[in-house]
């Protein structure tokens, strides 16, 4: 059976396909019009759909994901294998529901922290007992560069890079390493705070940004680009019954 995931974020609007619970291919969408998913719909003949999504996206897909499929929309009245003992549940972002999903369906009963990279960063905690405490966010990788050269009248804009030093010789280098070191001491950082606090503790790093750090951070994490696509799909099983 396949299933097709949808995860529509700030920065991509991406899909992936599981052939029972094995992710077999990413896609990256150019857009959300109708067309655009009907040909995936044709092309992988997906029996359930899943939709994660944080944008105003066209809402003419849900429809069409409907009427051609068993769909699921995230959102706070999905049913989810952990509880939320938070202020408003329905404020929990669709990415982060998915991120927890997952993490208690690999790594049950362990404390478990996962940071998501992506334009934003989230840190996202749920205990051993399968509740969903809460966590944090502070701005992404592009998104600390961006603010820099427009918070300013003359640094540039620049972006990530493979080899940034750790003491900067140039403009640009300064900013790599101010940007790329910063995140990776924020990291380990809290990772060691809430290492100090809890035991039966689990790490995963995830997101679009995650390959820069997994080799830097000094904390024993798991590095799983496609964790949010593996949370979709345990979701869509529980609500796609």
């Amino acid at each position: 059976m396949t299933t097709l995931c949808f995860d529509f974020g700030n920065t991509r609007k991406k899909a992936a396909v599981f052939t029972g619970d094995q992710m077999s291919e990413e896609i990256f969408l150019e857009d959300d019009a109708t067309d655009s998913i009907d040909e995936l719909i044709t092309k992988y003949q997906p029996a359930k759909t899943i939709l994660s999504s944080v944008i105003d996206h066209n809402p003419a897909i849900e429809i069409l994901l409907a009427q051609k499929t068993r769909f699921h929309k995230l959102s706070a009245a999905t049913k989810i294998n952990f509880t939320t003992p938070v202020g408003k549940p329905e404020t929990i972002g669709a990415d982060r529901l998915a991120l927890v999903a997952a993490a208690v369906h690999f790594y049950p009963h362990k404390n478990n922290l996962i940071i998501a990279l992506g334009s934003c960063i989230t840190y996202n905690f749920v205990n051993q007992d399968h509740a969903f405490i809460g966590g944090s966010i502070s701005p992404g990788m592009d998104m600390r560069f961006r603010s820099m050269h427009e918070y300013t009248a003359k640094l540039p804009l620049e972006a990530a890079s493979w080899n940034y030093p750790l003491i900067g010789y140039d403009t640009r280098t300064n900013l790599q390493s101010g940007v790329l070191y910063g995140l990776t001491c924020e990291i380990d950082g809290i990772t060691g705070l809430y290492e100090e606090k809890f035991n039966n503790f689990n790490v995963v790093l995830t997101g679009g940004n995650s390959s820069y750090f997994a080799g830097q951070l000094k904390n024993k994490i798991f590095a799983d680009h496609h964790f949010l696509f593996k949370g979709l799909y345990a979701l869509s099983e529980l609500n796609n019954c």
